[in-house]
């Protein structure tokens, strides 16, 4: 009777321990972080990647031969070096051969424009008196021609020992050559580049190719830059599909007009092909995945309480909610992975 009444007693004192844990457990709160909704704007994109190229590039070789002069940069007071900007016609290397300039005869060649062009007009003026036939003046015309011919011949021979730049640009090439040295026709003196436009060939899967259109917004990245990105836009679309990779091509053209990002440079592209303002946007990381569908949790008066949410546009951090959630709801952020609808909490920063 004794043993009864003592398994009784420690059932009771057993069941008043579990209510008590169960009722402590009811008070225990969750920590959690969350966001107030507000509407803003989501953009679908592609993400994509390619090496930048600038738009303009020159090499720019001798022509003749000649004794080698590099000059001197006006703005810098030294000899132009790597890494100079230079502007277009700036002389950057003189070739010397007196023998090659001899040749030309440019005086005599300017004399003899000189000459003719007087005969000519005079031809003119003898021709309108009745002075000289038809035949007289045409001749005298082919002379000043011929002598106009030759003279701006002689001067485009004479600037091929000046090597100057096309457009401007930094120096991003300069073969060194012993002063004075002679050096021979078609070698390289300077390479130029502008790459205050730049362009990246990119190759985009066949699933893409209904979304992407010439014109749409492209933001350009690097991890050498990783506060600023750049804009750039879609200026160019293959039809055809490439067999074996399953890619077509496309070309981005990119505003580097601070010359944040150089050529050469490893970049990622985002190719915006849909956006949505004024809209619900929540991270996509705070999703979960259930049988019943994607969820979250927001707080209301203290509790948990789960919503089944539908998507909209999305992206690979961001989703648009179109039904589930309302503006001014209080999303959970942090602390949702344990918890369950109405599950007690406890807002923290």
């Amino acid at each position: 009777m004794k043993r009864l009444i003592t398994f009784i007693i420690a059932v009771a004192v057993l069941a008043s321990c579990n209510n008590k844990e169960k009722d402590l457990n009811k008070d225990i709160s969750v920590p959690v972080s969350v966001m107030d909704l507000k509407l803003q704007s989501i953009e679908k994109y592609i993400e994509t990647t390619g090496t930048v190229n600038p738009i303009k590039e020159a090499s720019m070789k001798s022509e003749i031969t000649g004794k080698y002069k590099l000059l001197t940069n006006p703005l810098t007071g030294k000899k132009y070096s790597l890494g100079d900007y230079v502007k277009e016609g700036d002389e950057i290397i003189k070739l010397e051969d007196k023998e090659y300039e001899n040749n030309i005869k440019i005086n005599s060649l300017k004399l003899n424009l000189e000459i003719t062009k007087q005969v000519f007009e005079k031809q003119q003026s003898l021709y309108k008196k009745g002075g000289v036939t038809l035949s007289e003046l045409k001749n005298a015309e082919i002379n000043f021609i011929n002598a106009d011919y030759n003279y701006k011949d002689a001067l485009i021979r004479l600037e091929k020992m000046h090597i100057k730049t096309p457009f401007s640009g930094v120096l991003v090439d300069l073969p060194y050559y012993t002063p004075s040295t002679k050096i021979d026709a078609n070698s390289l003196m300077f390479r130029l580049m502008d790459y205050s436009k730049l362009y990246m060939k990119i190759n985009l899967a066949e699933k893409d190719l209904t979304f992407v259109k010439t014109g749409q917004k492209v933001k350009i990245t690097n991890y050498t830059i990783p506060e600023d990105t750049l804009t750039g836009s879609i200026t160019q679309i293959s039809p055809a599909i490439d067999a074996d990779t399953r890619s077509f091509k496309s070309i981005i053209n990119i505003n580097n007009s601070d010359l944040l990002m150089r050529p050469g440079m490893f970049a990622k592209g985002e190719i915006v092909v849909a956006k949505v303002d004024s809209t619900i946007v929540i991270p996509k990381d705070v999703v979960l995945s259930k049988q019943r569908g994607n969820t979250v949790f927001v707080v209301d008066k203290g509790l948990a309480q789960e919503r089944i949410i539908n998507f909209g546009l999305e992206n690979p951090n961001e989703v648009q909610i179109i039904s589930g959630l309302e503006k001014s709801d209080r999303l959970v952020i942090k602390g949702f992975e344990t918890l369950r609808n109405r599950s007690k909490v406890k807002v923290i920063k």
